[in-house]
């Protein structure tokens, strides 16, 4: 029977209930007094110098407090990078500044030269309309490989080169991975592209910059994933302000994807121009503004070859990845492509020898950072791209051909050639689920049923592995994380036993305030209700690092378990002193604690009273209150695992994609709440679904943006989609943090890419079809189709 409350229960989301009756609280609705609107002039040119700012009739306009040009910011610092990235010949990458509003030069189309700010909006664009600024426009460098060309024309004048860095993993590989390739009975080789993408959460970026002259104190009100590492790249590397006194709220979020989790020049804007004007700034993205401004995703091009012995086992896996950093390096852009995609190369695979080489690459168009899933995704694509495609030449089973070179049970802790270490898993569990869910003995039956009616049915399957949790911050720390990747948690139990729990995790669409209260439930034995969570205000929570990477969980989850333990030790303490029993006697169950091997009992209120009324209280052994803080750096990554089973009809007439089932069989290992990963699992495969066949960020060669809105670039909708069927049933709970949980968040995104386009290249495999780029559209179906006849 299912569980009606604490880990394992499927209650309903708290949080939901405001966002459904319209009282969420998100940064645009929050207006301060006497508060000024910003609006920024933005580069129309990909590439351009900076002749002349002429300001004085904009200056004149009705209602303009002040207009801001990069001028304003020289001595000020620019928008930093988080990771520094050490190339193959053991150089650091290039670095290039990145100031707040232009100097000198435009680097991409949306580049922000100028700020107005007006005390309303409209009146702000009114002025805009008169500025006049005069750009000579330059040759613009879009295509990576032409980028790194000699002659090409760079983005960055002060860099010797649009090369960003060109990195190597493992490099000690190299030769034994070209031997193994040289020798090998069969060599599969794939060329393919992970289009680029545009985040597009339903809440665009928001700022609002609030300066208190009285006491020299900055407020920054923001759309963030992480607002302490806002506060403290904002603070300390372009602003220069004392952490004291700068305080960072970020509310309620409507949706992130990775997009959010940066340090943005509008969010520096605003703080700064709140103390030269003293008044609050705000700001507001429109949507326009967002396909220009906000970091990009994916943008591979890669070369992947995948090696077998005369019996088709894994030998070598090699792959040359051109990645698209864009025109400026963005907070984590360097770590996406090598430490977040390199490490998962392995895959679920054996695979002994594996070469990674990676140029990241600059180019005048929107920077590029993580996005659902962030290097994984492109990992998983390469992978399970070629070996369906090794399974096609070499005449097998592409199931068989994964199970035969899968990693088994007994092989766990498994050390890969990429360096990090698998601690559990079991993919033939999952690939047996899927097998059994997605009904594909069934499927030789639809695919003839398909055929009747004119349409060609495929099936594709894909198995993944991602990485979670980034972790330990010491090892991070040496590849190139300039911040730590722990999370923390405060538990403070107020007298009456209710909790207030703290936490540096930011919610943006996970469930927190529903999941979070269930763990903490469960260890003392009180109701979900009489739990509060509390985050996205660094004035309130102690210092964390905020929500991406699938880390909630398995990282400021087990925070929370850690602080908690502390708390109820303490409880402990005090519930032996009221019933003066041992403390090693003393047990917790149910919200009571009682003494061992007796009747004798108190309850968790009376304890929690006692410690801040502490008339009976141990004072001599014991300070009043019960609160704790703790801070948890994982010891490893966590590694979630899953197989996706996805079916697709193409009408060869017009080359249009229907995706008719998908399936989904995860390992997260333990679950908290399993309504809640049900619904990550979809959100995941929707955007994955939407890569694969939709959605395509693009640029022409003079690099205007030409899919800057939704009538070019196309989100997937409800009749796009089917049905999915998801299960998590196959659980290897993870061996190293204490709820076992592995993160859910962005396996959709991950598994359901080469499981889709798997799918549309069988489908067209009798017309020797072998591959088709993302996003798999009508147009580009048809016109494969048409050039393969």
């Amino acid at each position: 029977m299912p569980k009606d409350h604490g880990i394992g229960a499927s209650p309903k989301r708290r949080e939901d209930v405001r966002f459904l009756t319209g009282n969420g609280k998100y940064t645009d609705d929050i207006n301060a007094p006497n508060q000024t609107y910003v609006y920024f002039v933005r580069s129309d040119v990909a590439h351009g110098t900076i002749n002349k700012i002429d300001t004085s009739d904009a200056e004149k306009m009705p209602g303009v407090v002040r207009i801001f040009t990069g001028a304003d910011f020289e001595g000020v610092g620019g928008v930093p990078c988080g990771w520094q990235v050490t190339d193959r010949f053991g150089e650091p990458m290039q670095e290039p500044a990145h100031p707040v509003l232009a100097q000198g030069k435009v680097r991409h189309v949306g580049d922000p030269i100028v700020a107005v700010v007006a005390e309303t909006l409209e009146q702000a664009r009114d002025a805009a309309e008169v500025l006049e600024v005069d750009i000579t426009e330059l040759p613009a460098v879009i295509d990576m490989k032409e980028a790194l060309k000699e002659g090409a024309p760079k983005v960055h004048d002060d860099l010797t080169s649009n090369l960003c860095y060109d990195w190597g993993f493992v490099e000690e590989n190299r030769e034994a991975v070209d031997e193994a390739i040289k020798n090998a009975a069969h060599v599969t080789t794939l060329e393919l592209r992970n289009n680029r993408l545009v985040a597009n959460p339903m809440e665009p970026r928001v700022a609002i910059g609030e300066y208190d002259a009285s006491n020299d104190e900055y407020t920054l009100y923001t759309t963030s994933q992480n607002p302490h590492v806002i506060r403290l790249l904002m603070g300390a590397f372009v602003l220069g302000i004392p952490e004291h006194k700068l305080r960072v709220v970020s509310p309620d979020v409507g949706g992130g994807f990775g997009t959010k989790i940066f340090h943005y020049a509008e969010e520096a804007f605003c703080t700064f121009a709140a103390k030269a004007i003293n008044r609050p700034v705000k700001w507001t993205s429109s949507r326009s503004e967002a396909f220009m401004s906000d970091a990009h995703g994916r943008d591979h091009v890669t070369k992947i070859e995948l090696a077998l012995d005369k019996d088709n086992n894994f030998l070598a896996v090699r792959t040359d990845t051109y990645a698209n950093m864009g025109a400026y390096l963005s907070t984590f852009a360097p770590s996406v492509p090598t430490w977040l995609h390199g490490t998962l190369m392995a895959g679920n695979y054996t695979t002994p020898l594996i070469y990674v080489n990676v140029k990241a690459v600059f180019t005048n168009t929107v920077p590029v950072d993580a996005y659902r899933g962030a290097g994984r995704p492109e990992a998983s694509f390469q992978l399970e791209r070629v070996i369906d495609k090794a399974a096609r030449e070499l005449g097998v089973d592409p199931i068989a051909l994964r199970r035969q070179n899968f990693i088994k049970p007994d092989q766990f802790p498994y050390a890969t050639p990429v360096a990090v270490e698998y601690d559990t898993g079991n993919y033939d569990a999952t690939m047996d689920k899927i097998e059994e869910i997605a009904d594909l003995a069934g499927f030789e039956a639809r695919k003839a049923e398909s055929a009747k009616n004119g349409k060609l049915r495929g099936l594709g399957i894909a198995h993944y592995i991602e990485a979670c949790g980034i972790a330990p911050s010491n090892l991070v720390g040496q590849l190139g994380a300039r911040a730590g990747l722990y999370e923390s948690a405060t538990v403070r139990v107020n007298a009456t036993g209710s909790i207030s729990v703290m936490t540096g995790s930011h919610s943006h669409g996970q469930g927190h305030e529903t999941a979070f209260p269930q763990v903490i439930a469960e260890m003392i034995g009180i109701d979900e209700s009489q739990i509060d969570i509390v985050h996205g205000d660094t004035a309130k929570i102690p210092m964390g690092m905020g929500t991406y990477g699938s880390r909630s969980l398995a990282v400021g989850g087990s925070a929370m378990v850690k602080a908690a333990e502390k708390v109820i030790a303490k409880a402990k303490k005090i519930a032996a002193h009221l019933l003066e029993a041992g403390e090693d006697d003393i047990e917790l169950a149910n919200g009571e604690f009682t003494v061992a091997g007796t009747d004798k009992s108190v309850a968790w209120g009376d304890v929690t009273l006692a410690a801040y009324v502490p008339h009976n209280y141990p004072l001599e052994d014991l300070e009043p209150g019960l609160e704790e803080t703790a801070f948890y750096d994982p010891a490893n990554f966590t590694y979630p695992s899953g197989a996706y089973a996805c079916e697709v009809e193409v009408d060869p007439e017009t080359g249009k994609v229907e995706v008719c089932s998908f399936a989904a069989a995860d390992d997260f290992g333990n679950i908290i709440n399993p309504m809640i990963v049900d619904g990550q699992v979809h959100g995941g495969i929707a955007q994955g679904i939407g890569q694969a066949l939709l959605e395509n960020c693009v640029y022409d060669s003079d690099g205007q943006l030409l899919s800057g809105s939704y009538m070019d670039y196309t989100m997937p909708r409800a009749d796009d989609l089917p049905n999915y069927t998801v299960d998590h049933s196959c659980q290897t709970p993870c061996t190293h943090n204490p709820l076992g949980v592995k993160g859910c968040g962005e396996a959709g995104a991950i598994g359901s890419p080469p499981a889709v386009i798997n799918a549309v290249v069988d489908a067209l495999s009798d017309y020797g079809i072998t591959h088709i780029d993302m996003p798999a559209t009508p147009a580009r179906v048809w016109e494969a189709i048409q050039a393969a006849k």
